[in-house]
């Protein structure tokens, strides 16, 4: 006999403080009613398939949603492919043929402005639909203070507010990826970097340098200072760079994966005359990115 479920819904993207305050009151409700609470998610965001031109990048990929997930729920998590047929589904639809047929739910915990089915609906009707498929439907309180949700957390790691984000996401924001090779010209002017080469989907802060904390690969953190930009003092291709400087660091990591977590932004990403400029600047740069960590210790 399959196990009656308390479900609820979302992309989770970041899984950020008001993700992780929807599924504590989906576990207290399911307690209460003897359910095993499931969270429903998908393989996918919803508009890279409905409107391909429109997916945003994402805070976090797919593999490292569900870690977050895992670590923040006391719960199940399901992940839906989400396709074409999905997105054309009704709400009463998918209720009837995905969360009660083949999820067994008996209860929906709604995230106080999510919508969900193609048309979307009302609160009223949502409690309808789920009337007639067996489906208590419930709205979740919402998170208190300022409104959180993945798109203002995107909007702000867009502008380089990261402290501003990473308040909303309840955690550092962070990127991982493998490291490449260079020019090596950071070398040259005393600050050696490692360039980072992040997943393709996973969105990168505004162009700039920060205070962020490197876990080494022997699980050692340092702290460092990382650039985003086009390097204009040294190239004219355009491309988007992502290079750290680990404090007190010199081995070799090439091939290596780094996980960064960005602690504060200090400047814009600016052009200098020479080396030598770029070199009395990244000192300086050094300086303020050290009392930045010092302070968030």
């Amino acid at each position: 006999m399959r196990i009656s479920s308390a479900i609820t819904i979302g992309f989770f993207d970041g899984v950020h403080r008001g993700h992780r305050y929807l599924l504590g009151q989906l576990e207290k409700l399911a307690g209460a009613k003897c359910l095993l609470p499931v969270a429903v998610t998908f393989d996918q965001h919803p508009r890279q398939v409905l409107k391909k031109g429109e997916a945003p990048l994402l805070l976090t990929t797919q593999a490292e949603k569900m870690s977050l997930l895992a670590n923040a729920f006391n719960g199940e998590t399901i992940v839906l492919p989400f396709t074409q047929e999905m997105g054309a589904m009704s709400a009463k639809e998918f209720m009837r043929s995905v969360l009660c047929e083949k999820l067994n739910a008996r209860l929906l915990l709604m995230g106080y402005n999510h919508r969900f089915g193609h048309g979307g609906g009302t609160p009223e009707e949502y409690a309808t639909w789920g009337r007639e498929t067996g489906i208590e439907v419930c709205w979740a309180e919402a998170l208190s203070g300022k409104p959180t949700s993945s798109s203002r957390i995107r909007n702000l790691i867009v502008a380089g507010e990261i402290e501003e984000a990473n308040a909303m996401l309840g955690y550092r924001y962070f990127i991982e990826g493998l490291v490449t090779d260079g020019k090596h010209l950071g070398r040259k002017i005393g600050f050696p970097t490692a360039n980072i080469e992040p997943p393709e989907q996973k969105l990168l802060p505004a162009c700039g340098v920060y205070a962020v904390e490197v876990t080494l690969p022997n699980g050692s953190k340092r702290g460092g200072m990382l650039c985003i930009g086009h390097r204009p003092t040294i190239e004219t291709n355009g491309n988007i760079s992502v290079e750290v400087h680990i404090f007190n660091y010199c081995d070799d990591l090439y091939g290596e994966q780094l996980f960064v977590e960005f602690i504060g932004r200090i400047r814009d990403e600016k052009p200098f005359s020479s080396l030598d400029a770029l070199k009395h600047q990244l000192m300086q740069d050094a300086v303020s990115v050290r009392t930045i960590i010092e302070r968030s210790e």
